[in-house]
């Protein structure tokens, strides 16, 4: 069950001295497990909404484990999009030093003990360092192909396997990778996310609150400012879920601002007018647009 949630406070999860008055908080979605008593009182209660896991799912042979660890995996994904452009946009030292590639997903058709969270090694002792490379070398192999894969699960090396298959034409064995990024940051930065913490809503509120604390200005002066959106490694604002249950914690949380996709704006405004709330929600669609409208109000 979704229901409105509140804000957290970004300063709890920056490692990185700075100077603003305000604050930049990230909005969430409260989730409460459906029980026989909750499940019926979702039916009174307005604020509300039952969720099927099975929208949660890619496929239906996914696990509730499988989700959340996709999850997390897009979390990382997130924080390293949004040091990116912080640092690429306030002019600091960012230097790429490794890329690894974590799986995310794992196709049901799939022959392989390759699980969600396992981060690829190897294949047939070839290192994977580059995705591109990764798929070439599979075209060369004949279908049918057993794959001696090493990965990294749970801080330790483990053997896998995959049967190479052929799928529309193209040679794969059916794993969907998200790639993650080791930089050399001046200065350093720590992030502070807690073990429950999860999802890639939070990249661009997180990126706009790490570039605050690059920079000499405040931004924020001395407003609570609150938002949501992903954010990718060219700095779009992407759609999120969940913005009608985030504008209401926002609310609650007395936000000044409510930083929002453009995709996510006209139900976020159906939202504040439906419960009259007092909040000022900006559409926005890059992290630039955002500065700026910090900058200018």
């Amino acid at each position: 069950i979704y229901t409105g949630g509140g804000t957290i406070d970004l300063e709890k999860r920056i490692d990185l001295k700075g100077n603003e008055k305000g604050s930049y908080n990230l909005a969430y979605v409260k989730q409460i497990y459906a029980t026989i008593p909750t499940y019926l009182l979702s039916f009174v209660m307005d604020k509300w909404d039952v969720v099927k896991v099975s929208d949660l799912q890619i496929d239906n042979e996914e696990d509730v484990k499988d989700i959340d660890n996709r999850e997390k995996l897009y979390l990382e994904e997130a924080n390293n999009h949004a040091i990116l452009n912080a640092y690429k946009l306030a002019g600091k030292t960012i230097n790429m030093k490794e890329s690894s590639y974590k799986v995310i997903y794992v196709n049901k058709d799939s022959d392989t003990n390759i699980i969600v969270g396992d981060k690829l090694l190897s294949v047939n002792g070839v290192k994977i360092t580059n995705n591109l490379e990764y798929k070439k070398y599979l075209q060369t192999l004949e279908v049918g192909t057993r794959l001696e894969i090493k990965v990294e699960r749970n801080n330790k090396v483990t053997d896998c396997y995959a049967i190479l298959k052929e799928i529309d034409g193209e040679k794969i064995i059916g794993l969907y990778l998200v790639n993650i990024y080791d930089y050399e940051l001046d200065p350093p930065i720590n992030l502070k996310f807690k073990w429950n913490e999860s999802g890639s809503s939070g990249g661009f509120m997180l990126s706009l609150a790490i570039y605050d604390r690059l920079v000499d200005d405040d931004l924020t002066k001395g407003r609570k400012i609150v938002g949501t959106g992903t954010i990718d490694a060219n700095g779009n604002v992407g759609e999120i879920g969940g913005v009608k249950y985030k504008v209401l914690g926002a609310s609650k949380e007395k936000a000044d601002i409510f930083f929002c996709p453009k995709e996510n704006y006209e139900e976020a405004i159906n939202t504040k007018n439906k419960y009259n709330l007092k909040l000022k929600i900006v559409k926005v669609e890059t992290l630039e647009e955002a500065i700026n409208y910090l900058k200018n109000n």
